[in-house]
């Protein structure tokens, strides 16, 4: 297997990615090609001791900035290591794709480089999280601010598929993100997916989930809009840090502290773990043709080796496949049309 990694994408580039395909090749066994100014991935490599000679290298003369118009992936940007790495994954030269860089253009050139699968209207970005009761995935995450009733019927479809696929979970509890539990609770959007997801078969439609409920684990899939799923990825990312910062410094305030922290480490360090969502690795842009997986912009090479799990993950049980196949026919369900 042969994974398309973008050396330029995020905020620890090339570094931090170059490290993670390391570790990724070591404990997998994949091959990897890089993307990227050849010549700096190797005067990275070399400044820092690190041997990429089993590393094949792509080379691209520009890095898209986070700060253009992700339209431009499309354009100007066909040069950047994002939409070259994107391009030879249409082309075959490898299995998946992963960069840290900005998401819109990944989201853009996924969709019309690499193509959606057939049936799929919208693409959408898959967080998957950690909650009490284990990992869930919230689609979409920011992907779509604006969502009609058959797009977010289909999220609940690509999500379900994505926890049987990689999670193993055989019969996933899907929920609406809405601000109460009846059925008539949220805006006009809400009200009518309720009653729309409620119809759809072979899925287990627990109803709506209120955002206080998620870190519990009441749902396996969390189906949003993609400006409410942006809110809650990112609120639930910054209370975990903020609990765990807070946690850190009690028990560091002084040496009686630090003593005491000595018969609890073992639950701490189990605790900081459930709570790490770079344990995940990323994203992945899920309806697309071939699996792409969106990394932390701030992925170290721990976090960018954990999204390269996810990519292998994707292509080894054929979500992609599994997607394909779901939707023949998903027009009759209202999962496909606008």
């Amino acid at each position: 297997m042969k994974i398309i990694a973008d050396a330029f994408g995020g905020d620890n580039a090339p570094l931090e990615i170059i490290k993670g395909c390391l570790d990724a090749q070591k404990a997998y066994g994949v091959e990897i090609l890089l993307v990227g100014d050849t010549k700096k991935i190797q005067a990275c490599a070399a400044e820092n001791g690190l041997d990429i000679q089993n590393f094949e290298l792509l080379q691209a003369d520009d890095v898209f900035q986070m700060e253009t118009q992700p339209t431009e992936i499309l354009k100007a940007g066909k040069n950047t290591s994002m939409a070259v790495g994107l391009q030879a994954l249409a082309d075959g030269k490898g299995d998946a794709f992963i960069s840290a860089g900005s998401t819109g253009a990944l989201l853009v050139g996924a969709t019309f480089i690499v193509k959606r699968i057939k049936g799929v209207k919208r693409p959408a970005l898959g967080a998957v999280m950690p909650s009490a009761e284990g990992p869930f995935i919230l689609v979409d995450t920011g992907a779509n601010v604006e969502c009609t009733v058959p797009m977010l019927c289909q999220f609940a479809r690509l999500g379900d598929i994505y926890m049987k696929k990689i999670l193993g979970i055989q019969n996933p509890r899907v929920a609406l993100a809405n601000i109460g539990a009846e059925e008539t609770k949220g805006t006009p959007l809400q009200v009518e997916a309720y009653q729309a997801l409620a119809k759809l078969p072979d899925m287990q439609f627990t109803g709506n989930i209120e955002v206080r409920d998620i870190a519990f684990g009441k749902a396996d899939v969390v189906v949003a809009d993609g400006f409410t799923g942006n809110v809650i990825v990112k609120m639930y990312e910054g209370v975990a840090k903020m609990i765990t910062n807070s946690l850190k410094a009690m028990f560091m305030k002084n040496l009686a502290s630090k003593l005491s922290y000595l018969g609890v480490k073992g639950g701490m360090d189990e605790f900081k773990k459930k709570m790490d969502y770079n344990q995940y690795g990323g994203a992945p842009i899920i309806g697309v043709q071939k699996p792409v997986v969106k990394a932390h912009g701030s992925s170290d090479a721990r976090a960018f080796c954990n999204a390269i799990k996810q990519a292998i993950d994707c292509t080894q049980n054929d979500v992609c496949g599994a997607i394909a196949e779901a939707l023949k026919g998903g027009e009759a369900h209202g999962t496909a049309s606008e």
